[in-house]
């Protein structure tokens, strides 16, 4: 039995998240249908992560098992054949049968990017929250050190979701200035959900001069989602790249 691994990139705005839902289309429901139809048999996906509706990815990862001897780069052809413009294949290789693309993760980096400009901008509109008032950008970078580390992680995470443990562990957090993007990277060994949109919507905050990092660090100590900031648009994150 043959352990397929794909790179994945979306564009996440037409989708009810990664995960199949019985009331909408999700990137998976999509790819696994143009994988059963090249495989010619029904194949499980195992994700890497569970991305969100609107959510972005570009360093997605994916596997699945088949018997079927096809070439690795001929699929991966054939699959972008198929997929649609906003999802596409950007790598396959085949991995030991023990590799799970989930649990098999060492870390996962997540990028948010904010438009920070009077006007927004119809080519990043898609991908981007735009903040017309100018944020502080210096002091978000270094109150993220206060987040890095492990730590609870429970008023950051979505309201009365439910978790064994709500301790996660972020081995790095950036804040950084392109021009007028601002871009919010976060690497961490996992996350909960709406996590980093969390976060993100907490430090604008800061940003913009509303709170200050002791105000950031009592949040965090609080484990109050009610203390935190609001939660980002979906549409300026995006799954960056999986470690292994």
């Amino acid at each position: 039995m043959r352990n397929i691994v794909l790179t994945i990139a979306y564009d996440g705005t037409s989708y009810h998240g990664w995960q199949y839902q019985p009331n909408g289309i999700t990137v998976e429901q999509v790819v696994r249908q143009a994988v059963e139809r090249i495989l010619d048999h029904k194949a499980k996906i195992y994700a890497a992560g569970r991305t969100d509706a609107g959510v972005h990815a570009q360093g997605q990862v994916v596997n699945f098992f088949t018997e079927k001897p096809i070439d690795l780069s001929n699929l991966a052809r054939g699959l972008n054949s198929m997929l649609p413009g906003d999802i596409r294949v950007r790598g396959a290789s085949e991995a030991d049968p023990s590799f799970h693309a989930r649990y098999s993760a060492r870390s996962k980096t997540y990028v948010y990017c904010v438009l920070n400009s009077l006007h927004d901008s119809p080519f990043h509109t898609r991908y981007v929250w735009h903040v017309p008032r100018t944020l502080e950008v210096v002091k978000m970078d270094k109150a993220m050190k206060l987040i890095t580390g492990e730590h609870d992680f429970s008023a950051f995470k979505k309201k009365e979701e439910v978790y064994h443990s709500s301790v996660r562990n972020v081995m790095r957090a950036r804040v950084k200035r392109r021009g007028d993007l601002v871009y919010f990277v976060i690497e961490a060994t996992g996350f909960l959900r709406y996590m980093v949109r969390n976060i993100v919507g907490t430090f604008m905050l800061i940003g913009l001069g509303k709170i200050t990092a002791n105000d950031l660090r009592s949040i965090l100590e609080s484990k109050d989602r009610e203390q935190a900031g609001p939660t980002a648009p979906a549409k300026g994150l995006c799954l960056q790249r999986i470690a292994y």
